[in-house]
């Protein structure tokens, strides 16, 4: 399967800058109402506790000096390339605006920096929160928004607590505001068939939608998904069934949406199961 049938990421950074554009993780140490209290204490089913970042927070190193840091090891290798900062783990809108701001304040002024990507959850926006980040002194802003599923009874199952006409409200008011969106989708959700992803990935079309990461599923240790895999309450798909998904997601998918990624990255240390989801090269050129 080529990986390149599609509008893919670097591509369109070449097109809007002219040049390449890296992507650096961030870690702004932020938390998740799914996790902290707001809505629950427990997380979606297939987070684990650490989120999805680097963890740097945890040490006190501040973003501007993470920055600086990947920044100099991304030069050893390519001089000239500016970068987009990615605000990865847990939910980076939740909580005060006045964090936010902060947040955006911190980032604003370090060199090559051409915009940020700002992992979320659709519940943790509003009004006040895209009008902060549509002011904001970058040539471009992503939020990269949890959607997983357009199956509201998937979106229970897994524990994400908002639907998704609650995506779809706060895509269309950030769309308003000329902040890009990046959908994430999941394959192989617990109780989910293709017919259930395809309509998702038709959900994703109907929406002003920019850009989307299609993650296969995979179960991650100390998690509930663990648990339910371990009951055996739910079944995996095999790689080529996974396969067969992500082919048939970006052949539905609307052709201006810019591909950000096709498969999950998963740590070696977090990964139970499937044993092929680390494979990253083998599954996307089988």
């Amino acid at each position: 399967m080529s990986p390149y049938r599609f509008y893919r990421l670097s591509l369109y950074f070449k097109q809007r800058f002219g040049q390449r554009i890296r992507k650096i993780p961030l870690d702004a140490g932020s938390s998740c109402p799914n996790r902290d209290g707001t809505l629950a204490w427990s997380g979606c089913a297939f987070c684990n506790q650490k989120g999805t970042g680097t963890g740097l927070a945890e040490t006190g190193m501040s973003l501007r000096d993470q920055y600086f840091a990947y920044r100099e090891l991304s030069r050893d290798r390519d001089t000239g390339t500016r970068f987009l900062g990615y605000l990865q783990s847990f939910s980076n809108t939740h909580g005060p605006v006045a964090r936010l701001r902060t947040l955006l304040q911190e980032l604003a002024e370090v060199p090559d920096l051409v915009g940020l990507a700002i992992g979320t959850r659709p519940d943790c926006l509003d009004e006040e929160k895209l009008d902060i980040l549509q002011n904001a002194p970058f040539e471009e802003i992503w939020l990269d928004l949890g959607l997983q599923s357009a199956q509201d009874s998937t979106l229970i199952r897994i524990n994400r607590r908002h639907d998704a006409a609650c995506f779809a409200t706060w895509t269309r008011k950030a769309a308003e505001r000329g902040i890009k969106v990046c959908a994430h989708v999941i394959t192989g959700l617990p109780g989910e068939n293709l017919a259930d992803f395809e309509q998702t990935i038709l959900f994703v079309n109907s929406l002003p939608v920019s850009g989307i990461k299609i993650h296969n599923l995979y179960i991650c240790r100390d998690t509930p998904l663990e648990s339910a895999w371990r009951a055996g309450k739910i079944e995996l798909l095999s790689q080529e069934e996974s396969q067969t998904w992500l082919v048939r997601g970006i052949a539905l998918l609307r052709q201006d949406i810019v591909v950000h990624r096709i498969n999950s990255d998963p740590e070696q240390d977090e990964l139970i199961a499937p044993s092929w989801a680390d494979k990253k090269t083998a599954y996307l050129n089988a």
